[in-house]
């Protein structure tokens, strides 16, 4: 009866971790796929994409909550990958916010779409879905879903022809983009 029990209790223990480890393998691949009729660009060039970026809008989420003054610098990494160091100003508490991470390709390295991480293990989609291919100025970024979603420029103001097809591109595709936090870049806090 002991032996029964036992083994009874075992299969029911490795039916529960076969379920949570499909789950969470789900949860992982989820968060860097791809959302619906979203491409990432071709033609990608790593070299022309490093350096700062401003953020000039966003929809809002928790890790960016209440921040302006909002860059993202990236860097070469010596195994490949991108440094990713994004920060911003907190008026509320009066100082600045930094987070680093690290990004890798996910498919093949001319296409713009990553992994990103700043949690260790778990990872997030990057993906470059609208560039200035010519002078690498502009971008477009989403997640992996479309509740993720920046717009960003090599300078802290974009002009106003070059913002109004980004929204609408982003519009088009299925963004929600009267939801977007646009960045104050002006008055630039010290530090």
């Amino acid at each position: 009866m002991t032996i029964s029990r036992n083994k009874n209790r075992f299969n029911q223990k490795a039916h529960y971790f076969k379920k949570i480890s499909i789950l969470l393998f789900t949860f992982l691949i989820g968060c860097t796929g791809i959302p619906e009729n979203i491409k990432p660009v071709n033609n990608f060039n790593l070299e022309k994409y490093l350096g700062t970026w401003y953020e000039i809008a966003r929809l809002d989420h928790s890790f960016e909550r209440g921040l302006s003054h909002v860059t993202a610098d990236y860097t070469l990494r010596n195994d490949g990958g991108v440094n990713v160091i994004n920060r911003g100003y907190s008026a509320e508490k009066g100082s600045w916010k930094e987070a680093e991470g690290e990004a890798y390709f996910m498919e093949k390295p001319d296409l713009g779409y990553f992994k990103v991480s700043f949690f260790g293990p778990f990872y997030g989609s990057y993906i470059i879905f609208e560039l200035d291919q010519e002078g690498y100025q502009y971008s477009l970024v989403c997640g992996a879903d479309k509740s993720y979603l920046w717009i960003l420029g090599r300078n802290p103001t974009m002009k106003k022809e070059i913002k109004s097809a980004l929204l609408e591109k982003a519009a088009e595709v299925g963004f929600d983009i009267s939801r977007l936090i646009f960045v104050n870049h002006e008055n630039l806090p010290e530090g």
